[in-house]
């Protein structure tokens, strides 16, 4: 049957590799509302399936074929299983957006497809329907491919035709219930962690525990891949290695998120923010903002502000680096990362509200003005660092309250 399956589900908000598959996609268009995009590695899916069926499963499955008929099957068999990779996602996607949970887009990459959902789910029961909700459809598309192999077979169709119809089948059964390994970020993870947040009513209790269970299956799979190729000579080996890989690096990144998540309750922006950050003159020239300000400041992001002191983008420190020397001269708004308005917030916006985002820039969490997105001033700014010293805090102290803003005692 070829290589392992792809790795599929629903992510509530992003971090490391997620961040850079977000900033890389083509969006497609919306189905049922939601938008669609793929990133471009999802050519690797697609290159791998056309060659796995052409070359391989259908010359074997259905010999005596012309290598031209299994190209001409295996082509259209691949964007088949990509629709069935999207729908497993959407059925994560809708169900999510019927209990209340915001969808941000599905994604189609590399290793399969994501559902970006907003926030987490309220409730372990509305949890464990957005888990397995997934895999129930693929598991449905696989027993329908199945049947329609079958009629396909009886009415007298292209042996080719037949036998891809029944592989892609297959591989849904498979992915539906290779997904349900228990251990995050795979749906299997989710549903074991609605389950123990039923148990004990602790989420992250549940979430720390869903979490090393996916490291923990993560390092099994690189082992048998490790096993595959050193002692079958099988480099089929590698991918699960890949997979494994992945899904230790993903289960780590939700762990970290989940620590996260636990020292926000209770925390609004003005208790982490960097307060009174320097900002960046939208009029100023990249030379002088970087002779006056950006050489000098401890900063590494900038809020770029107009002339009523109001927020207009970000710059950072890599990208005025990058910045040619011929180019120097250009005001700071015309190589500005733009700021979308929902990442200017009012000082006592939930913290919890902020995590569901990618950094902007890779850095920004927030900027903080007087009155949100209808103020001027800025008064503060929470970027990744900040969330990190609020972990680092909460470790050393063991204590569940606020914790103060940087640079002021306490």
């Amino acid at each position: 049957m070829g290589p392992s399956p792809l790795l599929l589900g629903h992510r509530g908000g992003e971090c490391g590799l997620w961040e850079v598959v977000m900033r890389q996609t083509l969006r497609l268009g919306r189905i049922a509302g939601v938008p669609v995009g793929v990133h471009w590695s999802v050519l690797v899916i697609m290159a791998l399936v056309v060659v796995l069926l052409g070359d391989s499963v259908l010359p074997t499955m259905a010999p005596g074929g012309s290598a031209t008929t299994y190209w001409l099957v295996a082509v259209p068999g691949a964007v088949v299983f990509l629709a069935s990779l999207l729908a497993h996602e959407l059925a994560h996607a809708l169900v999510a957006r019927r209990r209340g949970v915001r969808v941000r887009a599905i994604t189609l990459w590399m290793l399969g497809g994501v559902a970006h959902l907003e926030g987490e789910a309220p409730s372990p029961r509305t949890e464990l329907e957005i888990a397995v909700a997934g895999p129930l459809t693929s598991v449905a598309a696989g027993v329908a491919l199945l049947a329609a192999a079958w009629g396909l077979d009886t009415v007298g169709a292209p042996a080719a035709v037949v036998k891809a119809v029944l592989w892609i089948g297959v591989m849904n059964a498979f992915l539906g219930a290779f997904n349900l390994l228990p251990g995050a970020p795979l749906d299997g993870g989710r549903v074991l962690r609605a389950v123990l947040w039923r148990i004990h009513g602790d989420r992250a209790r549940a979430d720390r525990i869903a979490t090393r269970a996916g490291k923990a299956t993560g390092a099994v799979m690189i082992g048998l891949g490790v096993l595959e190729v050193l002692a079958l000579g099988r480099l089929d080996g590698l991918w699960l290695v890949l997979l494994g890989w992945f899904l230790v690096q993903s289960a780590g990144a939700e762990q970290r998120t989940g620590i996260i998540r636990a020292a926000s309750r209770g925390i609004v922006a003005r208790d982490v923010m960097t307060p009174h950050p320097d900002t960046a003159p939208a009029w100023d020239s990249v030379r002088t903002f970087a002779e006056k300000v950006a050489t000098r400041s401890r900063q590494t992001v900038f809020p770029v502000v107009g002339f009523d002191g109001g927020p207009r983008g970000v710059v950072t420190l890599d990208l005025l680096a990058r910045v040619p020397a011929d180019h120097a001269d250009e005001r700071l708004d015309t190589i500005a990362v733009a700021l979308p308005a929902e990442y200017v917030v009012p000082p006592d916006a939930p913290l919890f509200s902020l995590l569901d985002r990618t950094a902007l820039a890779g850095v920004l969490i927030a900027v903080v003005t007087d009155h949100g997105a209808a103020g001027n001033m800025i008064i503060g700014m929470i970027t990744v660092d900040d969330l990190q010293r609020l972990v680092q805090l909460r470790h050393l102290r063991r204590i569940d309250r606020p914790v103060p803003a940087p640079n002021t005692p306490g």
